[in-house]
């Protein structure tokens, strides 16, 4: 299993986890591992970095949202969003344009048309401002 589909795994989890609050990460973990497939490593540490750092990943997003409250972008998007700023602050190994472009690509996959240029937005001014 290559880096990107790890990384569609994590995507996977912290949409599931935007619906299913309640439930812990192994919980959703479980779900994933029984319905789909084996989780890689890498997929169950973003996601379990990105569900611990939350309420980080969330304030970084709404500061780059111009005129938008988070309630009001669609959840697969928050998802990519807190997957690649996740990798992009905790991961070291990940190169910021790796995590970006990863970004855009899930969003192109996943997402609404032209949801990857908002995507690939937020995180390119978090990325300028924190160089």
């Amino acid at each position: 299993m290559n880096r990107s589909e790890m990384r569609e795994q994590a995507f996977f989890l912290l949409y599931e986890k935007d619906f299913f609050q309640e439930k812990s990460c192994a919980e959703i973990e479980d779900v994933f591992i029984e319905n789909f497939a084996e989780l890689s490593d890498y997929g169950k540490t973003c996601f379990e970095i990105a569900t611990e750092n939350r309420d980080k990943l969330d304030e970084i997003i709404e500061k780059y949202l111009k005129g938008w409250r988070l309630s009001r972008i669609p959840k697969v998007n928050i998802a990519i969003l807190r997957l690649a700023l996740c990798e992009m602050i905790f991961v070291d190994d990940v190169p910021e344009s790796v995590a970006i472009n990863e970004a855009v690509e899930l969003a192109k996959k996943y997402s609404g048309d032209g949801d990857y240029s908002f995507i690939n937005g937020i995180l390119g001014s978090y990325s300028r401002d924190n160089s």
